[in-house]
């Protein structure tokens, strides 16, 4: 199987001053998912190259047998460093898609024209689509055939209200992903404030918070099979 996994390209985070990017834990626990279910993995970007780091998501305490592993991989390493742009891709060439979040897909993939169509090309395709955490920010412009939100009607679940106040950026983000995915006419769901909560409707998946990814990969590896 073949899957893409998109990151953001995005490192500020709104007007603090402060940088983000994408999570480690949401990239590095879903990417050994997949590679240890046989899948071949690709890499992209809206920019390419390297994706930007939330300083966060590698501190001491934010580190997971996964991150390890990660930091150990040279080939992973490499393979991050050098990801692929958006609008180079051969989007026929890839089973799924999986979307590690982080804060930066609010700015960049929320937003991007290349990565809402390969959403709805994936979708039109019938083919599986994961996004974690604050990833299902995606979903904000994303349209059915019919002209209606992509996850109208869809059950689905990403970054509470309640997670991102805990956080004191409710008012820094351009949005919050349980605003938005309510008022795009989804049956949104939650568990507990960080604890593991996936979602799966049809062949769209979404994971609450960085607890939730390695499960939202897992979700997807079976989509696949």
């Amino acid at each position: 199987m073949n899957v893409l996994m998109v990151l953001t390209s995005h490192d500020t985070l709104g007007k603090t001053g402060k940088k983000t990017g994408f999570w480690l834990e949401e990239f590095a626990a879903p990417y050994y998912v997949l590679k240890d279910a046989g899948a071949a993995i690709t890499l992209a970007s809206p920019k390419g190259g390297q994706p930007p780091l939330d300083p966060k998501s590698d501190a001491p305490d934010a580190q997971t047998d996964d991150t390890r592993r990660f930091k150990g991989d040279a080939t992973a390493r490499a393979a991050l460093a050098s990801t692929h742009k958006l609008a180079d891709l051969d989007l026929n060439s890839f089973d799924a898609v999986f979307f590690p979040g982080g804060h930066g897909p609010l700015w960049d993939l929320a937003e991007d024209a290349q990565s809402i169509a390969l959403i709805e090309y994936f979708a039109n395709g019938g083919k599986p689509i994961a996004a974690v955490c604050h990833a299902p920010a995606i979903f904000r412009h994303t349209k059915r055939a019919d002209g209606k939100p992509l996850v109208s009607g869809r059950n689905v679940t990403g970054f509470t209200n309640t997670e991102e106040a805990a956080q004191g950026l409710t008012d820094v983000v351009p949005f919050l992903v349980e605003d938005m995915l309510v008022a795009n006419g989804a049956f949104y769901s939650k568990g507990a404030d960080w604890s593991s909560h996936v979602v799966v409707d049809g062949k769209l998946v979404t994971g609450q918070n960085p607890a939730s990814s390695k499960a939202a990969a897992e979700a997807l590896v079976k989509l696949i099979a």
